[in-house]
């Protein structure tokens, strides 16, 4: 009986699984089971806003939060010296570097850097900044939740001291002596 009930039970997954894939319309798979599909390259990138970041910025939305769910991600491309401010996260925020390398701060602690495939949990309400390495892009994934619909507190601007970056020292040439 209970080899019966087994052989049911993968006879009615099988064919579900051969209904959702037998090359119907995605329109008719969504609404038969209320997945909602968003398509690559189907939503326009923005840039980061002067306000908000250093250099070079695009953002590419992936996910806004469907209630009663509240997590949102982007795709947020920094060109080399580009940043971040200071902001922090009222439920927190998780990166994950997809390309290129990167730096990272929390207040009060040292910059660290960042590579491809590395993850970094900023806990709720912690003064950050993230951003490209001074040479090379970064490519992370942004996620984060909403409260009150508020996922971002932005601050004051990273200056290249605490980036890292040092001014440029002028260029002495030694004098000739007759």
């Amino acid at each position: 009986m209970r080899i019966a009930a087994t052989a049911i039970s993968l006879s009615l997954v099988t064919s579900a699984f051969a209904q959702t894939h037998d090359g119907g319309s995605a329109a008719s798979r969504e609404s038969a089971q209320g997945l909602s599909i968003t398509r690559g390259g189907s939503q326009p990138s923005s840039k980061g806003p002067a306000e908000n970041f250093t250099g070079s910025v695009r953002v590419d939305p992936l996910f806004q939060a469907n209630a009663p769910a509240r997590t949102s991600g982007a795709s947020v491309t920094f060109e080399p010296g580009a940043r971040s401010a200071w902001h922090s996260h009222p439920l927190g925020q998780t990166l994950i570097v997809t390309a290129g390398s990167g730096r990272i701060q929390r207040w009060g602690g040292p910059v660290q850097e960042l590579r491809q495939g590395d993850v970094v949990w900023t806990p709720p309400g912690q003064k950050h900044w993230h951003g490209a390495s001074p040479t090379t892009a970064m490519t992370h994934l942004a996620i984060q939740e909403q409260l009150d619909g508020k996922v971002v507190e932005w601050m004051e601007k990273v200056s290249d001291a605490q980036y890292g970056v040092q001014p440029a020292q002028p260029v002495t040439t030694p004098s000739k002596t007759p």
